[in-house]
């Protein structure tokens, strides 16, 4: 009897351990489907922010060859307006004025320039869709 009891008890256990692990199963494939979820968000996350970066530096490059050539017109027009305009006296030649201003300011951002930052040149595609129905409209 003590045999049957012992059998009985034995598969009794086996059962409610089969029953236990299967409800954990289910949670840990649904862990294992959010972790998955979580690690494709965050890569996702870590491409949007390089291409913000990508983009931030390629605007602040062509902000600053805007400038550059900005004073490079501005010194052209004052050269050329004391070329051909020589007994203008200097308070009447609206560019005589700022051109010491203008030669210091491109100095100063000639001495500070450092290389530009090695980041990839291509796209990586995360928001083409948008780009191209954008473009299509």
């Amino acid at each position: 009897m003590a045999w049957i009891n012992t059998l009985v008890f034995v598969v009794i256990g086996v059962v409610i351990g089969f029953v236990i692990a299967r409800l954990t199963m289910r949670d840990n494939t649904q862990q294992k489907d959010l972790k998955k979820e979580l690690e494709k968000s965050r890569y996702e996350l870590e491409q949007y922010r390089q291409e913000l970066v990508d983009h931030f530096a390629q605007s602040a490059e062509l902000l600053d060859n805007i400038s550059r050539d900005y004073s490079k017109l501005y010194q052209h027009m004052a050269n050329t307006s004391a070329e051909l305009m020589p007994n203008l006296p200097e308070q009447d030649n609206p560019f005589a004025k700022r051109i010491s201003k203008l030669s210091e300011v491109t100095e100063e951002a000639e001495d500070d320039q450092t290389p530009p930052r090695d980041y990839s040149d291509g796209a990586s595609g995360l928001l083409k869709d948008k780009t191209e129905t954008s473009k299509a409209s």
